[in-house]
């Protein structure tokens, strides 16, 4: 699917809204898209706080806070990479949520990147609260549909999240 649910972004943005919440993204193999699709809503300023595209090491590690060697050793991706992009996402935006997401669109195979794959993190008042790794359908290889599959399998994940797994409010 090479389009975002817009649907899927209102629903996210009427309860945020309603409960008087707010969202930040930090996300690197997305490329903005998230920021796209958030701020695509209706009334997207009243609940969506802003995003961050931190593509290399040295962007993640000075405005969200990764660990460089960490970093360094797994070309940021990882679970920990995400939850740190999620939960520093929090306060450098001041947002009850924050959503970080890094990985692979396109294989690299001179460096031996020959699986795509991203890891995801969601939290809620700067604390993790659901994180996981996502792979792209079998035979997808084009790097924008894969950045839009990831893109609308975390805003899903959300609005689940937001709808039925969520008891209690952040903050």
């Amino acid at each position: 699917m090479d389009t975002m649910n817009l649907d899927t972004i209102n629903r996210i943005g009427a309860i945020l809204m309603n409960r008087q919440q707010n969202l930040a993204v930090a996300e690197s193999v997305t490329a903005g898209m998230l920021q796209v699709a958030f701020s695509s809503a209706d009334r997207a300023s009243e609940f969506f706080q802003g995003g961050i595209t931190a593509y290399n090491l040295g962007q993640k590690a000075r405005h969200l806070h990764l660990d460089p060697i960490h970093g360094q050793q797994c070309n940021c991706i990882s679970a920990e990479t995400a939850c740190t992009l999620s939960e520093n996402c929090c306060s450098f935006f001041s947002s009850h949520w924050g959503i970080g997401i890094t990985g692979y669109a396109s294989t690299v195979p001179e460096e031996g990147i020959t699986e795509l794959y991203c890891y995801y993190s969601i939290a809620a008042d700067g604390q993790e609260i659901k994180s996981a790794r996502i792979t792209p359908p079998p035979g997808q290889e084009d790097p924008i549909a894969i950045r839009y599959f990831y893109t609308n399998m975390v805003i899903d994940i959300l609005l689940d999240l937001l709808t039925n797994t969520l008891q209690k409010k952040p903050r």
